[in-house]
């Protein structure tokens, strides 16, 4: 039987998060004597920790917990404040802009799988069906925005200028044959955002979860090759020797996990090890 803790998140600020969580923070999610409390998305990430600790963790000595956030912000505060031992959800580029952003020294661990960003359409079956002036939704946290705009870019819908990094936005567009029209949302709006719009790029946990198959639904899909946005096992710094991280690290990277991955979700999810 599944004993994984489901918490819906709102918009809760960084100081709600002190006052309310790190009172238990040290003793229910830091503390090495207990259960690994590990914060994640509940697609693909909570699915895959779940399968770790049905399946693996009890008979290699480690005691799993998982939490699941719906947001991008709470995994790490309630990391970096001791509320949850550890999160999975999100890559290097956006974690090395929430560090920066938030004041935080949360750490990857180890990399597990990739994501890949796709556009997607409840209209068009190809690119060429993309009418002029059509609307396109994009996320609009930092990273995946700049992500999406380099996945157009890849597929000549638009041109950015030389030399845009990972902060790119539509201002950084150079050349838009299609005049497209471009809206942003919160990431995890965007799905339900795909019928009020003409296209929209999404990244791959929110598109599986709307029940899309990215490698078969996804007009374009960004290629694995050098990717840069493997999702990861991350913690906060210092907290990178726990025996229970280095357990959940080994088993995250183990054959049987990389079968799961490929059997579940079919080139939708590609492991990264």
């Amino acid at each position: 039987m599944r004993n994984t803790t489901k918490t819906v998140t709102v918009a809760l600020t960084a100081g709600a998060l002190a006052l309310g969580l790190s009172a238990c923070g040290t003793e229910n999610g830091a503390s090495k004597d207990g259960p690994l409390i590990v914060a994640a998305s509940p697609v693909p990430h909570a699915e895959i920790l779940t399968y770790v600790k049905d399946h693996l963790a009890e008979k290699n000595g480690l005691e799993l917990e998982v939490k699941e956030f719906t947001d991008y912000n709470t995994p790490n505060l309630s990391t970096q404040d001791g509320s949850v031992g550890a999160n999975y959800f999100q890559n290097q580029p956006f974690l090395d802009d929430f560090n920066k952003k938030k004041g935080t020294d949360i750490v990857p661990v180890v990399t597990v799988h990739l994501e890949p960003l796709g556009l997607y359409s409840a209209g068009a079956k190809k690119v060429g069906d993309i009418k002029k002036g059509a609307t396109v939704a994009i996320p609009n946290d930092t990273v995946n925005e700049a992500r999406a705009l380099k996945l157009l870019d890849a597929n000549k819908i638009i041109e950015l200028k030389d030399g845009v990094g990972t902060e790119a936005t539509p201002k950084d567009i150079a050349a838009n044959p299609k005049g497209l029209k471009f809206k942003e949302l919160e990431a995890a709006q965007l799905t339900r955002a795909l019928g009020d719009v003409d296209a929209a790029v999404i990244n791959g946990n929110f598109a599986i979860a709307a029940g899309l198959k990215p490698a078969k639904d996804a007009l374009v899909l960004e290629s694995p090759d050098k990717n840069p946005y493997g999702n990861f096992l991350a913690v906060k710094k210092g907290n990178e020797g726990d025996p229970r991280v280095k357990k959940l690290a080994k088993l995250l990277t183990s054959p049987e996990v990389k079968k799961f991955i490929k059997d579940k979700y079919a080139g939708s999810v590609l492991p990264s090890f």
